[in-house]
């Protein structure tokens, strides 16, 4: 299960060991996680990490599929975590450590900043090949953060990225060694720690407006 751990102002929330995949029981963890990071006004910067091989990899379908009449629910959680992390009151990067495959991977695009590994795993939107549509909300969610040629690359082609694939693409800002890959992450936000949450807030729900809505609609 995910845990929180805190170095100064920089806090890195580690999905876990496994696949990450967003069962009910890993949404409520990560989201008492974040209700964590973002109580109180001192400086504060979020890193989110997985282990092993996998990063996320997203929707929990074999719950999904034994637990068909809590559908809706379920994928309305999933949206609202994305739109939590979307409009989060801190900086947030996502140190993409392997496999970051469908929501796993949308869940990366919410934040602020994406860095990879260099060597191994996979960043894929494998929609187009499982015969399942994005919803109205992830689509607008990663057309908010990708060019349009990006967007189409990505979205309708479940083509799988590596990390410099990734990162030529625009769905990283860039790679790491593994070894590097957390350090690395840390750098990036722990200089942006000290901004004003609310102003911070305001820009990000002003910016992701159009997502936030299809996602909280």
């Amino acid at each position: 299960m995910p845990e929180l751990t805190r170095t100064d102002a920089v806090f890195v929330l580690d999905f876990g060991g496994d696949e990450n995949r967003f069962s009910p029981a890993w949404l409520e963890s990560v989201n008492t996680h974040l209700d964590t990071v973002v109580a109180g006004a001192e400086p504060a910067a979020l890193v989110t990490v997985g282990g092993g091989k996998f990063y996320s990899n997203g929707l929990d379908l074999d719950w999904l599929s034994a637990h068909g009449a809590d559908s809706e629910k379920y994928v309305a959680e999933v949206h609202e975590l994305l739109a939590r992390v979307l409009s989060l009151p801190v900086p947030t990067i996502a140190a993409v450590n392997g496999h970051a495959f469908g929501a796993g991977a949308m869940l990366a695009m919410a934040h602020d900043f994406r860095l990879m590994r260099a060597d191994r795993g996979y960043f894929c939107f494998p929609e187009a090949d499982i015969n399942i549509p994005f919803t109205p909300g992830m689509a607008a969610l990663l057309q908010s953060k990708l060019t349009p040629s990006a967007a189409i690359a990505s979205m309708t082609t479940g083509r799988r990225f590596g990390g410099p694939q990734a990162a030529e693409l625009g769905l990283v800002e860039g790679t790491a060694a593994p070894d590097a890959l957390l350090a690395a992450a840390g750098e990036v936000v722990a200089p942006l720690a000290g901004k004003d949450r609310g102003t911070l807030a305001a820009i990000k729900s002003t910016m992701f407006a159009p997502a936030l809505a299809a996602l909280r609609g």
